[in-house]
């Protein structure tokens, strides 16, 4: 449609078309299936079946796996699709909400058609009164114009989906790949230079490729990272098997297989959220079961919204502990949405390093250092494919999470315009100027009771540490740090710093996303901007 009415918005109900996206989705798991079977099929004709007319079907077989496999990412991007239809439409209702609020404040009356008049029973008509009418009903055209604007945007993926599967979803494969790493204008560059059709070849043949490039668009790497879970699953299956064949296992081998064994249970979690059709969806940028486990997911869509908060967490995060930490960035952008429900904001998880588990890796900064390059590209490739005017882009570090944030921004430059530190031993800087995001951009709050403050001696450090403290406040609280001397530099809590400072509450180290915290409502205003 060329519009969206008065009536139709209020009637419309954004939950049914992101219920509708994750029943598409939902459709993956039939075709897999079915796929399975008819590779199944194929091994047992291989197996009693040759000559001339064995290899015909053979080949029609292979192609016939090929045709359903190009399926799944088109499964994917209609979720995409209606998914994003619903937040349009959820935050054009929010400012629908406001206009009628803002008319009842004025004394005035909206129609069933969206008509404005003075309420006659509270105010004569005025010239000041007019004004207000004004006020309201370009109030209420916005709110349709993004309903309309939403609807048109779904629409047109739509019709393209549809010409797709008429015309078939192969295509050549495209010239050229950019290396891993390259630079995200390039990255977007190329492309933009690819046909609709070259991009789907990718996305289904070349998945690893795509999901790990910075700068492509948030949908695509979002549809060939979901083509990959499967993969990233049987890799840890596999090595939970070859640690249970150890008999006896021995202890290294028994702390592998703790840690493979909360990898899997995070990885479950997070497929567990990439599948609910919860609001808002979640896209998959990136993940990596080796290790200690990375992940990179997005709570709505940064290439739409028009702020975008990333969130760094600190100390012992992995893959195992993904889902919480993905949790505090939602609460953020809970608030967000409370406190702003006409904007649309995102906010990315980014657990894209590796994070120290240990007081020996937390008290140097190399981990941080080796972290930079790959938060400055992944936040160059959020400019690179935002659609639309930019959004404001907020960076938080949490704990040691906020030393990587800080040598990120002043070793390499973030793409950012505003930079939030909370429970930080330091950000490898002495001024909030050596950071390069606007003046008066730099914030930060440190909990009262927050470990992270405390100066100890040795003796009382060694009875913190065992008898449950943050470890990593044993380290930061080593004697000889005094004053606004933290481990890694200058409080940034502390004005001298000259950023800005928000209040929080008692919580300790990790208290900052509770409910009730006023450190919650600051993390969501700067993310804001307000």
């Amino acid at each position: 449609m060329s519009s969206v009415g008065y009536r139709q918005l209020w009637a419309v109900d954004p939950g049914g078309w992101r219920a509708a996206g994750a029943a598409w989705a939902g459709l993956a798991g039939a075709l897999d299936r079915h796929l399975g079977e008819l590779r199944t099929a194929t091994g047992r004709l291989r197996g009693g079946w040759s000559g001339a007319a064995a290899t015909a079907a053979d080949t029609r077989l292979s192609g016939l796996r090929d045709e359903l496999a190009s399926i799944a990412p088109a499964l994917i991007e209609v979720d995409q699709v209606l998914a994003e239809l619903a937040g349009g439409l959820a935050v054009a209702k929010a400012r629908l909400s406001q206009a009628v609020a803002q008319a009842d404040a004025a004394g005035l009356l909206v129609d069933r058609s969206g008509g404005v008049r003075v309420d006659p029973a509270r105010f004569r008509p005025t010239e000041r009164a007019g004004v207000a009418a004004a006020g309201v009903a370009a109030a209420l055209r916005a709110a349709l114009d993004g309903a309309a604007a939403a609807d048109r945007a779904a629409a047109d993926r739509l019709d393209d989906l549809a010409r797709a599967a008429r015309t078939g979803w192969a295509s050549p494969p495209p010239p050229g790949r950019p290396a891993l790493g390259a630079a995200p204008a390039l990255v977007s560059a190329w492309w933009s230079g690819l046909t609709p059709a070259q991009r789907r070849w990718l996305i289904a043949r070349e998945p690893a490729l795509v999901g790990r490039l910075d700068g492509l668009p948030v949908a695509a790497r979002d549809q060939a990272n979901r083509l990959r879970l499967d993969v990233w699953r049987g890799e840890l299956l596999a090595e939970r098997r070859r640690l249970l064949s150890r008999v006896p296992p021995g202890p290294l081998a028994a702390i592998r297989l703790r840690g493979v064994v909360g990898r899997l249970a995070g990885l479950d979690a997070l497929v567990g959220r990439l599948t609910a059709g919860d609001a808002p969806r979640a896209y998959l940028l990136g993940l990596d079961p080796a290790g200690e486990g990375r992940a990179v997911v997005a709570l709505g869509d940064p290439d739409h919204a028009d702020r975008v908060l990333t969130y760094v967490p600190g100390m012992t995060a992995g893959l195992d502990d993904a889902p919480g930490e993905l949790g505090r960035a939602a609460r953020v952008l809970e608030r967000c949405a409370a406190l702003a429900p006409g904007e649309r904001s995102a906010a990315v998880l980014w657990l894209d390093y590796d994070a120290p588990d240990f007081l020996t890796e937390a008290a140097s900064a190399g981990q941080a250092r080796d972290a930079g390059p790959a938060l400055h590209r992944f936040q160059e490739g959020l400019r690179a494919s935002h659609d639309g005017p930019p959004a404001r882009q907020t960076v938080l570090g949490h704990s040691y999470g906020s030393l990587v944030v800080g040598v990120a921004a002043r070793e390499h430059g973030l793409a950012a315009d505003a930079l939030v530190f909370v429970g930080s031993p330091g950000v490898g800087a002495s001024h909030a100027a050596e950071l390069g995001v606007p003046p008066g951009e730099v914030w930060a709050s440190s909990a009262p009771d927050d470990v992270i403050r405390a100066a100890r001696p040795p003796e009382e450090l060694g009875r913190r540490a065992l008898f449950g403290a943050a470890p990593l406040a044993a380290v930061l609280g080593w004697p000889g740090r005094t004053g606004h001397d933290l481990w890694f530099g200058h409080d940034p809590a502390d004005p001298g710093f000259g950023g800005r400072v928000f209040s929080s509450g008692r919580g300790g180290h990790t208290g900052y996303w509770e409910a009730g915290n006023p450190a919650l409502d600051g993390m969501a205003r700067v993310v804001l901007g307000r």
